[in-house]
């Protein structure tokens, strides 16, 4: 039978967890712990971190350390330093049917709290660790789905992962289910219901509102704790909230809709990433002989800032330089996130030379998919077209377990350096199966400051 999210929340055991949820986990948080390291080195990051010192500093709640970075803020303040470090590379975890991600703002929140925790004397397994992120996760994708079918507006992440977060958090601290009610409330309510179209179309350091929902959802399990209410979510609650949490605990949408990025930028431009390197591979093709690119895609993605981006944001909601990217150099990894790309000629060249086209019928595809269709024109005046497709990376053309350990070491490799790297990798590929001891040591190494 069907739980009620409180109940939910309140009961669920490691035990409950089924294989395939497990295995999510643990790709998540070896995913993410490589866009967390190589997120480390970004402006955004820095301007974070320096704004948790400032304002967030520890309390009777305890102290967290920031995410690869070690310095002492609140749990708040740890969550919201370490999801805008996650959210500053577009590389993390997301979920199709949310249009957008919830891992960005899940495992800052949950390593701060638990940090907070293990400083305080409690011990906790890896066991216990699955169990908080998966009522994060699920009680995210579940929320989100929520939003989306009631609220008019398109919101950022931040919004439904405030909800997913605190819940988890209020799990982490013992509350009771009335307690867990008011904290997902809380968390609703307070959550930032940012516009996700604002940032696509102005690109900046705002991302996704993870920075704001991971910290929101923290702070609302607090709250709760200390008495303050604030039920009903109705995204967790209600007639509306109802035909999604219908099969809360027997289905796992985390398990159906998570999908993996190989690129650091937005999803919405992976399908058309991913075309031309095939056609330049398949067609033994050297970007001098490409005159143009013609890209077909559904009707938000036109909105993607991006012929000539002058940071990392704009290349992050950018669609036409990625590709050109992909055509030139033939991969996107961390050396194309250096501002010198920005200033590519041969990149330029070709992005200024990229049209985007409005599709009616891949716009009316894109629901559960992200459709783009790609057409190369040479310089002899061929027409090299590509049939429509979907990102790699969704469940039905997934990564590998090895393709998310390549990526891992090549985000991370370099910054956390050999030793480091394949030691945060190994624990977070079995984060569940840890002791006591364990859970402590992979915490040190998402914490520990990088180079």
């Amino acid at each position: 039978m069907a739980l009620d999210m409180s109940t939910f929340v309140g009961t669920l055991r490691y035990d409950d967890l089924p294989h395939d949820l497990l295995r999510v986990l643990r790709r998540s948080f070896v995913d993410t712990m490589g866009v967390a390291a190589i997120g480390s080195t970004t402006e955004m990051s820095h301007i974070a971190r320096r704004g948790a010192l400032a304002v967030f500093g520890a309390g009777t709640g305890g102290n967290a350390r920031m995410l690869m970075d070690g310095r002492m803020v609140s749990p708040a303040g740890a969550a919201m330093a370490g999801a805008f470090l996650v959210d500053s590379v577009d590389a993390h975890d997301g979920t199709t049917p949310n249009k957008g991600h919830a891992g960005s703002a899940v495992f800052p929140a949950v390593i701060a709290v638990a940090d907070t925790l293990l400083s305080q004397g409690v011990r906790m397994t890896g066991r216990q660790l699955a169990e908080w992120l998966a009522i994060a996760y699920e009680v995210s994708y579940r929320a989100g789905q929520v939003q989306h079918a009631t609220c008019p507006d398109y919101h950022t992440s931040g919004s439904w992962t405030a909800v997913g977060v605190a819940t988890a958090v209020a799990r982490m601290l013992g509350l009771d289910n009335t307690q867990i009610r008011h904290a997902a409330g809380i968390a609703e309510y307070h959550g930032p219901r940012s516009q996700m179209m604002r940032c696509i179309d102005f690109p900046t350091m705002v991302r996704d509102g993870v920075g704001w929902g991971a910290p929101s959802g923290v702070t609302a399990a607090y709250l709760a704790r200390e008495g303050f209410t604030g039920a009903p979510a109705l995204t967790c609650e209600g007639d509306g909230a109802a035909p999604f949490l219908s099969d809360l605990g027997e289905r796992w949408l985390t398990v159906e809709d998570t999908h993996y990025k190989l690129y650091p930028c937005c999803r919405w431009a992976h399908p058309s990433i991913d075309a031309v390197r095939d056609l330049m591979r398949d067609h033994s093709l050297h970007h001098e002989q490409i005159a143009s690119v013609e890209i077909r895609t559904f009707s938000y993605a036109i909105r993607l800032a991006g012929y000539e981006p002058k940071s990392l944001d704009e290349f992050s909601y950018a669609i036409a330089f990625p590709v050109a990217t992909m055509i030139v150099r033939g991969k996107l990894g961390p050396a194309e996130l250096a501002k010198e790309t920005l200033d590519d000629p041969a990149i330029l060249r070709l992005s200024r030379a990229t049209r985007l086209i409005d599709d009616p019928e891949l716009t009316a595809k894109s629901i559960q998919k992200r459709w783009a269709a790609v057409t190369l024109i040479t310089v002899d005046g061929r027409r090299i077209e590509g049939a429509p497709r979907t990102p790699r990376g969704d469940r039905d053309m997934e990564l590998s377990d090895s393709e998310i350990s390549e990526k891992f070491y090549n985000f991370a490799g370099e910054i956390l350096g050999p030793k480091r790297a394949q030691a945060l990798e190994e624990l977070a590929a079995n984060f569940d199966r840890l002791d006591t001891q364990d859970v402590s040591h992979l915490l040190d190494l998402c914490l520990t400051p990088t180079k």
